[in-house]
């Protein structure tokens, strides 16, 4: 286990926080585009010795304190029968949700055996990795999950999503008992904490949010106290209310669109992840600098004890083509600057 990540969880208070990226794994490294070349995509994912050595990668040659397993949030629909393919143009389901088509979705029982190829990855990456590493499962949020089923995306106003919203504690009746035993799976597996990935959940008004979104959260959460870490992309503070503050959670991740030293105060326990805009590291290397000093003074202005619990890392995942030397300048500077 890393001691910074485990000093995050705690909320004890240190000068430099862990650093860790969404997408630290992907296609702008070489190490993943080398491995990329010889294996499909699906086989990076469910051969765990393969899963293992693309996660492993960016730890080796950017030293982020934490590694994530190396998979897909959209391997519960393909275990409930969805079918899935990984195009050149983006994930592919066999089938859209729809009132008429949900019966065509199969059984949870099935369908947590299916996914225990990420117990096994979770294994083989802990293997391989330093013991001086954390390693940290996720899954999709089901809300997020739910608009991929009915949609096959989750671009644009989501129209079919919410007029199919009714069908969503239907849809639940699967997806939630398969979600809590894939979450279970991973924790056995030697992942530390478990994100919930919901970048589906800031296209919904905070009501919506409240209403729909927020009771199957609370129910995971309580599922595992303190093992549960919260990221949803698009979302502003007004969406967290006194109940979500409230439940267990490990910590929450915030994207760029958030204020990061606000965000203490909106998770006021475990870990605040984020939350430099990925884009800006396409950015000049001089211009790209100065928004990493931009970035870290009121992080630096901010005493250790008033952000403990401060995981490091961006707003959303790393972009395709991101340049490599802007990664490790990022982690080099953090540390730097802050120690």
């Amino acid at each position: 286990m890393n001691p910074l990540f485990q000093n995050a969880l705690k909320r004890t208070p240190q000068a430099v926080p862990p650093i860790w990226f969404m997408r630290q794994a992907g296609r702008y490294h070489k190490h993943y585009q080398g491995m990329r070349a010889n294996h499909s995509f699906d086989e990076l994912c469910k051969k765990p010795e393969l899963a293992a050595e693309v996660a492993r990668g960016p730890v080796a040659e950017f030293d982020f304190d934490v590694s994530i397993l190396f998979s897909d949030i959209l391997f519960p629909l393909e275990a409930l029968g969805m079918g899935l393919e990984y195009t050149d143009h983006g994930p592919r389901l066999g089938f859209q949700l729809n009132p008429t088509t949900m019966n065509k979705l199969g059984g949870v029982e099935e369908a947590v055996k299916f996914m225990h190829f990420q117990k096994e990855a979770v294994q083989a990456t802990r293997a391989v990795l330093p013991s001086n590493k954390s390693l940290i499962g996720f899954v999709g949020g089901p809300w997020t999950l739910f608009v991929y089923a009915v949609e096959g995306s989750h671009a644009g106003s989501l129209i079919n999503s919410k007029h199919l919203a009714p069908m969503f504690p239907q849809f639940l009746e699967k997806m939630y008992p398969l979600l809590k035993e894939n979450i279970r799976l991973q924790l056995e597996g030697g992942v530390e904490v478990v994100m919930i990935f919901d970048t589906a959940a800031g296209e919904v008004s905070p009501l919506f949010f409240k209403e729909w979104i927020q009771p199957v959260l609370t129910r995971l959460s309580q599922d595992y106290p303190g093992k549960i870490g919260y990221y949803s992309k698009g979302t502003q503070a007004v969406f967290f209310d006194d109940a979500f503050r409230a439940l267990p959670w490990a910590g929450q991740g915030f994207d760029h669109r958030c204020y990061i030293p606000e965000c203490f105060n909106i998770q006021n326990k475990g870990f605040v992840q984020g939350n430099f805009d990925q884009s800006l590291l396409f950015m000049e290397e001089g211009d790209f600098k100065k928004a990493v000093q931009t970035f870290l003074k009121p992080m630096k202005d901010m005493s250790i004890e008033q952000r403990a619990g401060w995981v490091c890392g961006l707003g959303h995942g790393v972009l395709p083509k991101t340049p490599e030397k802007h990664v490790k300048m990022f982690v080099d500077t953090v540390r730097e600057v802050l120690s």
